[in-house]
């Protein structure tokens, strides 16, 4: 899972690690994406991490995400 790689490059609380996989797993099923390593989902795993910032709500960090990807 890309989002977890991600993770440990920084310091998350065990919350906010299941928060954001959470929100990967909303913005990768909203587009039609499966959880893979590739390029497409590591930019998703980047934008859902960008976008989590001042929200705790993982449906709206997703769709934070899928509009800055440029999806919406």
């Amino acid at each position: 899972m890309p989002i977890n790689r991600l993770l440990k490059e920084g310091e998350y609380t065990p919350e906010q690690i299941d928060l954001l996989n959470k929100a990967f797993n909303y913005a990768l099923h909203s587009m039609g994406l499966v959880d893979r390593n590739d390029p497409l989902c590591e930019m998703v795993a980047r934008k859902v991490i960008e976008a989590s910032a001042g929200t705790g709500d993982a449906k709206e960090i997703a769709e934070l995400a899928v509009i800055r990807i440029g999806l919406r």
